[in-house]
């Protein structure tokens, strides 16, 4: 079964003092680790700014969104973000799930 993850992040403290070359240093290591992650079947569903003018916004700068085969390539890209040392630069929140329907949603949300 597919499974989902959403990340919204923004840059931090340490982010913004890092100079511009280490930045770019450091985006160089994220992109050429990601191109080994299409062989486990994940795939980039979106990576963009957030739109700040929504009703509820999250306040975070940026949204990702993932699927994968399984439980264990969404780890692989999560143990991967972590060692990466991601974390440290950006205000990270993530939720994940598997594929699920309306109907089995609603069910959910009324057994609350």
């Amino acid at each position: 079964m597919s499974q989902y993850l959403v990340e919204l992040y923004s840059p931090n403290a340490s982010w913004q003092a890092l100079p511009v070359e280490q930045r770019k240093q450091f985006l160089n290591g994220i992109q050429a680790a990601m191109g080994s992650l299409s062989s486990l079947g994940v795939e980039i569903l979106a990576l963009s700014e957030t739109e700040v003018d929504i009703d509820q916004t999250s306040g975070h700068r940026y949204l990702g969104i993932w699927r994968f085969p399984d439980v264990q390539a969404r780890d692989v890209l999560l143990a991967g973000i972590n060692a990466s040392g991601w974390y440290g630069y950006f205000d990270h929140v993530n939720a994940a799930s598997s594929a699920g329907s309306f109907t089995s949603h609603m069910a959910a949300l009324a057994d609350v």
